[in-house]
């Protein structure tokens, strides 16, 4: 493979070409209520081309990489017919690195009659509850391996293992439907997935107990998010106005996201950190063979840095960060995050809990959307804080406001940092699911707006 990776790039006729080929095998199971939907295993192969003339790119994906020469050729070709500016590509540096991964236990050396029987064992769990009107167990891992050569000499070959599951409970009461989930999914192995029966019972009988919360009153709220919140607000109301590809094409965004700009309280900090290993968001090296790195967003209350490619880091003449990535070999690489969060602070959640007279307590995320600075998003489970303690849980809470004064409303973080991964990902560009991670501590945030029905 890496010989005729390397022929192939000698051909080559443009300012820069980059070669990314993938193989790898691929394990699901789905369980939907008491049927098994789907159980197989899947082997992958391809790979790409990406060429870079005058400033225009060529891309071509293949399968078949007897005739890589010719992709190259055809790369070149298509760069050639757009290229009208100046190449400009951030300077990295040259590498020749074998990744390997290690795990607790590698998933490939479980049998799928033992994967299959955990999975019936979790779902009849969860349907073993009467209220619960149906189930969905998904269970995901993949071992994939991509090699990575460019004409400026790197030549990299990288390994990840990832396994991962999904539990979700739906209960319901007449016209009144409800439903609860948890998903873990990283790097860590098959150890990750195991001894889950409490999580079946806890995701049960929070779907039956949100059939009698009571609606929440909308208004405005301080509002205690527990990390798994936390962790979606910054990745999806913050991470994404990072990403220097949008900043770049959004006048507005360049006009709001100006480095060095005050954007919250000198406790807050939110990094983004493709180097933890471990992680769902972890690659040693990005689709361009970067070496990934923690990044400080935002550091001490003020706008530090932003996400970049090779190319965008050119063209706003700042350094790459390892922030170029592809959902897999038939996409081009494009600014994505990799494991998104804030850094913790000293408060304990008790402390900050107790300093709250009339709140809500806000845990998880069902989905939610943004547009530019305005987000929504829909908490799993609620309940409210009155006199500093929690009491009855409620529903239907959907936090809505503007991200960059929801970050200024920020006062209270705490000291119990958590990061998650799960079997779902980020989507932008259509690539989707992308492998992130996404976290931070308990924070409590001022004024928040609350809709419900």
């Amino acid at each position: 493979m890496e010989k005729l990776i390397k022929n192939a790039l000698k051909e080559a006729k443009a300012d820069y070409v980059e070669i990314r080929a993938q193989e790898g095998v691929n394990t699901g199971i789905t369980y939907v209520g008491k049927e098994l939907e789907n159980i197989g295993e899947n082997t992958t192969f391809g790979g790409c081309v990406r060429a870079l003339v005058k400033g225009g790119w060529g891309f071509v994906a293949f399968n078949d990489i007897a005739d890589l020469p010719r992709y190259v050729e055809m790369a070149c070709e298509q760069a050639q017919c757009v290229g009208k500016e100046q190449s400009l590509l951030a300077p990295v540096p040259v590498i020749h690195d074998l990744v390997k991964t290690k795990v607790d236990t590698d998933p490939a050396d479980i049998s799928l009659t033992d994967k299959q029987a955990l999975c019936h064992t979790y779902n009849n769990i969860i349907l073993s509850s009467k209220q619960i009107q149906t189930s969905n167990v998904r269970y995901l891992d993949s071992h994939g391996t991509v090699y990575f050569a460019n004409t400026e000499g790197s030549f990299i070959v990288q390994e990840t293992i990832f396994c991962g599951i999904s539990l979700l409970a739906m209960a319901r009461d007449g016209m009144n439907v409800q439903q609860a989930y948890h998903s873990v999914g990283d790097l860590r192995g098959f150890n990750n997935v195991r001894h889950m029966e409490n999580k079946c019972q806890e995701v049960a009988k929070r779907a039956i107990d949100l059939l009698t919360a009571k609606p929440v009153v909308g208004g405005k709220y301080t509002v205690i998010v527990d990390p798994k919140l936390c962790g979606v607000f910054i990745h999806e109301a913050f991470g994404h106005l990072s990403e220097a590809d949008f900043i770049y094409e959004n006048k507005k965004m360049r006009e709001i996201m100006v480095i060095g700009k005050r954007f919250g309280s000198d406790a807050l900090s939110i990094v983004d950190e493709g180097s933890l290993v471990g992680e769902a968001g972890y690659n040693k090296y990005d689709n361009e063979g970067t070496p990934t790195q923690k990044t400080h967003l935002i550091k001490d209350g003020i706008l530090t840095s932003r996400l970049h490619s090779r190319e965008t880091a050119a063209k706003m003449q700042e350094k790459p960060t390892g922030n170029a990535r592809a959902i897999g070999y038939a996409h081009a690489p494009i600014v994505r995050m990799t494991n998104t969060y804030m850094e913790p602070r000293d408060y304990a959640f008790e402390k900050m809990l107790s300093e709250v007279d009339n709140g809500i307590y806000a845990i998880g995320a069902l989905g939610g959307q943004t547009n530019m600075e305005m987000f929504t998003f829909s908490a799993e489970e609620a309940y409210m804080i009155r006199n500093g303690k929690l009491k009855e849980q409620i529903k239907d809470v959907v936090l809505t406001g503007n991200v960059f004064e929801t970050l200024m409303n920020i006062d209270a973080i705490g000291n119990d940092l958590q990061i998650h991964g799960g079997l779902g990902g980020c989507g932008k560009g259509g690539q989707s699911p992308l492998r992130v991670g996404d976290g931070g501590p308990h924070v409590r945030i001022r004024n928040v707006v609350i809709g419900g029905r």
